[in-house]
Order: structure tokens, then sequence, then C-alpha cells
């Protein structure tokens, strides 16, 4: 069933949301120390971590814009962060020697109790709930209207 609503910031969507900002902030900080202190220790960890605060904070703001055009960069952003944490979480299993310290994605996101794991998953479930209608899709007027920064 898709809705015409424009905002997706509505009912749980707004927890949704908390979590991706608290996980952005979370993201954001821990990257930004490891990098600073210690990036010759672990660089690939660490620049994933890095990687996975974009997408958090990328996921937040699309999710908090209205219309077709946010709610794709939303969709994309999602899509990247379950591949993303599906890939590393694997891969800090099968290959724990690339891993020297742990990312926000290794091990499924279990640093952060598998939020990362759960919440891309929720994600798509609320994007798919909220999705543009048939109407707003075949517009023109509604993708021309969009106004991205």
């Amino acid at each position: 069933m898709a809705h015409n609503s424009s905002s997706r910031a509505v009912g749980i969507g707004r927890v949704l949301i908390a979590v991706y900002a608290i996980l952005a902030i979370a993201a954001t900080a821990r990257s930004a120390v490891q990098i600073i202190e210690r990036f010759d220790e672990a660089p690939l960890a660490y620049s994933l971590s890095a990687a996975a605060a974009v997408v958090y904070i990328v996921a937040t703001v699309a999710l908090l814009g209205k219309g077709r055009g946010w709610y794709i960069v939303a969709l994309v952003a999602i899509c990247f962060e379950l591949v993303g944490v599906l890939t590393i979480g694997v891969l800090s299993l099968v290959m724990p020697e690339l891993f020297a310290h742990a990312s926000v994605w290794s091990y499924f996101g279990s640093g952060y109790i598998f939020i990362p794991l759960l919440l891309p998953i929720l994600g798509l479930v609320w994007l798919f709930a909220r999705r543009p209608s048939a109407d707003e899709r075949s517009s023109s007027e509604s993708v021309a209207a969009v106004e991205m920064p």
C-alpha cells in the first residue's frame, strides 16, 4: 500500500530516524577518534567505520527529506548499508586478520548490539510501507519539485 504523505518522519518512522541519527553521531565520533589517534594500527577497519558514519548521516538526512528524490537517496543508502553490514560481517568472521580492530559493521555490528544489522532491515520495511504512490512516481511535477541541497 503506497502512501501520499510527503514525510517519512511519522509514527515509528520518527524512532527509526532517531536511531539512525544516534548511530550517525556514534559512528562519526568513533571513526574520528580512531583515525586521529591510531589510524596506522587498522586503516581498513577505521576507514570502514568512517564510511559507515557517512552512510548513517546520508540515511538520516534522506529519511527526513520529503519527496521521491529523498526516498530514492534513502533507499540507496539503506541498501548500501545492508550490503556493507553483511559483507563486512562475513569478512570479519572468515578473514579476521583484515580487521586488526573492530569497525562499526564488523561481526555484524556486535559492538553496537547488532543494531547495524537490524536497522537496515527495519529501514527497508519502513521505506516500502511509505513508498511514493503511483501518481507521485509518474508525475513529472513531483520529480521537478524535489528540492535537494
